[in-house]
C-alpha cells in the first residue's frame, strides 16, 4: 500500500515581518488557505505534520480543523536558515550550483535537505500506507524533490517560487518515490520585484 504525502507550501506571508519563525500570513494568504482545504477535503487524511513556522501551520490549520486533527510540529521541517545578505540572486545561484555552499550564518541546500529528509523518512516509517499532510516551505520542499529527482534545480525552483500556497502529492512505496503530481497552486507576485530579483528570498 502506498503512503501518500500532500506537501503544502505555505500561502502568502507578510514579507516585511522581520522574524522568520513568527511571520504571519497576509489577509490574502489567510483567505487562500481555503484553497488548500478545498483540494484536500476528499483525500481521507490520516495525520498532519508541519514546520513549526507560523505561516506553514496557519496555511493547513483550517484543513486540520476540518478533519478534527492536531498538527504535529517537527523542527527539522523548517525553512532554510538565512545569514546576512543571503537572499539575493547571486547567492541563490551559488547555493543551487553547489549544494554545500552557504553564506556565513546560513544553511546550504545540503543542510536543509539532510534534516528535511530525516524527518520525511521518519514520517513515512511511522505512517506507512496512510495519507499525510506536511506543511512546508519553498526551499525545504525543493530540497526534498531534489533528493528524489536530482535533476530538479534552479529553473524548477524558479517555476514554483511564486506559488503560495502550492500543493504537491508524492506517493511512496516504503521510502521510494513512485509518483508525483501537482494538485494546485495560487500565484502571488512580489510587488515591485522581478522574478530574478526575488528568487533568493522566498521560503
Amino acid at each position: 500500500m502506498l503512503t501518500k504525502i500532500f506537501f503544502v507550501r505555505h500561502a502568502q506571508p507578510e514579507h516585511a515581518w522581520d522574524d522568520d519563525r513568527t511571520r504571519p500570513l497576509t489577509a490574502e494568504g489567510i483567505s487562500d488557505s481555503d484553497f488548500v482545504t478545498e483540494v484536500l477535503r476528499d483525500k481521507k487524511i490520516d495525520i498532519f505534520y508541519s514546520s513549526p513556522y507560523r505561516r506553514s501551520i496557519d496555511t493547513i490549520q483550517k484543513t486540520a480543523d476540518l478533519f478534527s486533527m492536531e498538527i504535529h510540529l517537527d523542527e527539522r521541517l523548517r525553512e532554510r536558515e538565512k545569514g546576512p545578505n543571503g537572499n539575493n540572486l547571486g547567492m541563490f545561484q551559488k547555493r543551487w550550483a553547489d549544494h554545500e555552499y552557504h553564506e556565513d550564518g546560513g544553511e546550504s541546500i545540503a543542510m536543509v535537505q539532510k534534516r528535511n529528509i530525516e524527518s520525511l523518512h521518519e514520517i513515512i516509517d511511522k505512517n506507512s500506507g496512510k495519507n499525510i499532510v506536511v506543511g512546508t516551505h519553498g526551499t525545504a520542499l525543493s530540497s526534498i524533490i531534489n533528493y528524489h529527482i536530482p535533476e530538479f534545480g534552479c529553473d524548477d525552483f524558479l517555476r514554483i517560487i511564486d506559488w503560495m500556497p502550492y500543493i504537491l502529492e508524492m506517493d511512496f512505496d516504503g521510502r521510494r518515490l513512485v509518483s508525483m503530481a501537482e494538485l494546485g497552486h495560487i500565484e502571488k507576485e512580489f510587488k515591485g520585484k522581478s522574478r530574478a530579483d526575488k528568487a533568493g528570498g522566498r521560503g
